[in-house]
C-alpha cells in the first residue's frame, strides 16, 4: 500500500483499512504492535478514516490520532480493536493516550453503517441488549 494508492481515492467517501495487529492498544496480554507504524503513517496521510483490527481479545475504540498518538480530530485515524469473538477474552493494562472507550469480558460485534460523508458505529453484546458504545463521524474527504 502507497500513499500514492490511497490518495487515488480521493472523491470516495469513508476509506476504512482492516489488518490484523492493532497498532494502539491498551490490552494487558499482546498490547500496541509498533512494528506497523509506517502502514499507520500511510493511511494518515492517505486521508483513512478508520482503521479496523484484531488479535487482543477486547474492544477499544481510539479516538483519531497520527502515528506519533497526538489527537488530530480533523484528519487522524480512529481505530477500533475489536478482537471480541472466537476465543477466550483478554483483560485490559492501562489506558493508552485517546482511549476514549475499553470493553473487556464481553462477547460482541461492532456494526458500522456508512452514511454520505458520515459513519457511525454501534459495540453490540452477543445475544442482545443495548449499545455498549456507540458514536457518529463525518469523513474526511
Amino acid at each position: 500500500m502507497a500513499v500514492a494508492d490511497l490518495e487515488r481515492t480521493r472523491g470516495t467517501q469513508c476509506t476504512i483499512a482492516v489488518w490484523h495487529y492493532p497498532y494502539y492498544n491498551s490490552g494487558e496480554k499482546y498490547g500496541s504492535y509498533w512494528p506497523i507504524k509506517p502502514f499507520f503513517e500511510a493511511l494518515y496521510k492517505g486521508g483513512v478514516e478508520m482503521v479496523l483490527s484484531g488479535h487482543e481479545h477486547l474492544y477499544e475504540r481510539f479516538a483519531a490520532q497520527n502515528a506519533n498518538g497526538v489527537a488530530d480530530p480533523v484528519r487522524g485515524v480512529r481505530q477500533f480493536v475489536v478482537g471480541t469473538g472466537g476465543h477466550e477474552l483478554n483483560k485490559l493494562g492501562t489506558p493508552m493516550a485517546n482511549s476514549e472507550v475499553r470493553i473487556e469480558g464481553v462477547w460482541g460485534i461492532l456494526r458500522l453503517t456508512l452514511g454520505e460523508g458520515s459513519y457511525s458505529w454501534r459495540f453490540m453484546p452477543l445475544g442482545g441488549g443495548a449499545a455498549l458504545d456507540s458514536g457518529q463521524d463525518v469523513c474526511h474527504r
